[in-house]
């Protein structure tokens, strides 16, 4: 249990929703802030604004997925309010606080660092990824059935990355029964992708394997599908970047082209924000309990 610990929430989705319940099952003090317009109070939580005598005995401050803008700005669906995370709010924190994030920007990394707050990325954990991987990969099998009209059996699927989420996608599509190529920088991860029964390539050879395929899924976050890669694609193809922000496709020339491309990232959020939510509040409350538990040992 969590009594005693006072968790702030500020913004978010409908992802959050399942954060509130989960710490207040767990009998955590829940304060809302930027919920103006959330009809459903759970029990034992309260609403607040931004300020910094709100934040001033908060043991844990959970952001949205994408934590904040470049200038601070934390977005919620549940207000009409513009929010601002300031220099301010970070410095009424307890130092024994931590904020906890998706992925954090350049702004709120260097306005953790200041205060010595520290900062946690749920998406930099491997355990977190590799479960958002799952409804990533069903949100990317969507938008390619809405955006072809063949079947994903039987046709030429490419993945490229062969991370966490590029290993479910390529598992994915090939459980459908497409024909999966998987672009590889790693020799293990070529040996690996070949022993499951993937037609692995290294990248390198990226612009002579696109001749063929009908649809192209992108994991990685720099630009791999260039102009040049774009050339050689067939004009009946698919591209859909799943990479972070601004993914890793030259779009503006698969417009130009006519190759449909479109970029996807927050997947999870989008096609399932029920399970993406219960990813990050089991994770949020193991670590917070590990915290307690810990603080307790060490007394």
């Amino acid at each position: 249990m969590l009594t005693g610990i006072q968790v702030t929430l500020i913004g978010g989705d409908a992802r959050q929703l399942e954060v509130i319940q989960k710490f207040s099952e767990l009998d955590a003090a829940v304060t809302l802030i930027g919920f103006d317009n959330l009809q459903n109070l759970f029990s034992g939580v309260t609403k607040a604004s931004l300020s910094p005598t709100t934040l001033e005995k908060t043991d844990a401050v959970i952001l949205p997925v994408v934590g904040t803008d470049e200038n601070g700005v934390v977005d919620s669906i549940f207000s009409t309010s513009e929010m601002v995370l300031s220099d301010e709010h970070v410095s009424a924190l307890p130092k024994h606080a931590k904020v906890y994030t998706g992925m954090a920007r350049t702004y709120l990394k260097e306005l953790c660092a200041k205060h010595d707050i520290q900062l946690v990325e749920l998406l930099d954990r491997d355990d977190v990824a590799i479960y958002n991987s799952i409804p990533t990969a069903e949100g990317a099998v969507m938008m390619a059935i809405q955006n072809t009209d063949i079947t994903i059996h039987g046709s030429q699927c490419m993945v490229l990355g062969f991370g966490r989420t590029g290993l479910t996608m390529a598992r994915t599509l090939k459980g459908l029964g497409a024909n999966v190529k998987v672009g590889i920088r790693k020799q293990e991860h070529f040996a690996r992708a070949w022993e499951m029964g993937f037609s692995p390539f290294y990248l390198s050879e990226l612009a002579q394997q696109v001749s063929n395929i009908d649809l192209l899924f992108n994991t990685i976050p720099t630009m791999i599908v260039t102009a040049q890669i774009i050339a050689n694609i067939p004009h009946r193809a698919v591209i859909i970047d799943l990479a972070s922000k601004p993914g890793g496709t030259d779009f503006r020339f698969a417009e130009k082209r006519g190759v449909k491309a479109m970029l996807a990232p927050g997947l999870p959020g989008i096609v399932a924000p029920k399970t993406a939510g219960r990813i990050i509040a089991n994770t949020v409350t193991q670590l917070i309990m590990e915290d307690v538990t810990t603080g307790r040992n060490a007394r």
